[in-house]
């Protein structure tokens, strides 16, 4: 498969927005909601309604690369739904069965003032009002479906059609810009956030489809921010 110059164009532009200019912004606008949300009560939903915004932005540039490439289509990015190996299912049940006993372990952890592993790195991202719970589990949902869209689906394509590359090193370049795009969160964060997107490729590798990697990723993110306390006393200490 061979890009066109325009879906090259596009797909260049957008690789490099992804690679340095998003992260940077990113960091930039979660320190200032650090900084000033204490003081402005309207910061958490701007940040938030930027953020969702700027994601669903890059996954309609995504997706016009698509439309107007001629040897691209939905399915090489990943939008189709394929026969999932039963081995499959069997991980995906085990994994809902750990998060919830592990979202009920986090619960008692906070409701006895302990630090919650994890959340540190996300800690300005943590809603405090039921107003703001709606925003990070729209952002939270947002993610899920944008960013495999974008970082999975056809950053991958991207990297073995217009660069040549396999299937495999293409996803490990993909990974790379993911775990970048989470440049806010410190090294410890993105290091959670290369294990988690790590698994999320390998299941979008074996299964031909983001189906079940949206998914998880939405209820990762939601388990991340939306359903674990804050603990009552203790300062916390992971969202992809």
């Amino acid at each position: 498969m061979s890009f066109t110059p325009l879906t090259l164009v596009l797909a260049v532009v957008l690789v490099g927005y992804v690679a340095v200019a998003s992260p940077l912004l990113g960091k930039r606008t979660y320190d200032k909601l650090a900084r000033t949300r204490d003081q402005d009560p309207t910061a958490y939903r701007r940040m938030f309604t930027l953020w969702s915004a700027e994601l669903w932005a890059l996954a309609a540039v995504a997706l016009i690369v698509v439309a107007v490439e001629p040897g691209l289509d939905a399915a090489d990015i990943g939008l189709v739904i394929n026969e999932v190996p039963s081995e499959i299912l069997g991980t995906i049940v085990g994994f809902l069965v750990a998060g919830t006993v592990g979202v009920l372990v986090l619960r008692w952890l906070a409701a006895r003032g302990k630090p919650v592993p994890g959340q540190q790195a996300v800690h300005h991202l943590l809603p405090r009002t039921t107003a703001e719970r709606w925003y990070a589990a729209g952002l939270s949902v947002t993610a899920g479906i944008t960013e495999e869209i974008v970082y999975r689906g056809l950053l991958i394509a991207v990297g073995m059609g217009a660069l040549g590359l396999s299937k495999e090193v293409a996803a490990v370049g993909a990974l790379a810009v993911f775990v970048a795009g989470h440049l806010y969160q410190g090294w410890r964060g993105m290091l959670v956030v290369t294990l988690l997107g790590a698994g999320l490729t390998a299941l979008y590798l074996r299964t031909g489809s983001l189906l079940l990697p949206i998914l998880l990723h939405a209820l990762i993110d939601l388990r991340g921010l939306v359903f674990v306390p804050r603990p009552r006393r203790a300062v916390v200490e992971h969202a992809c």
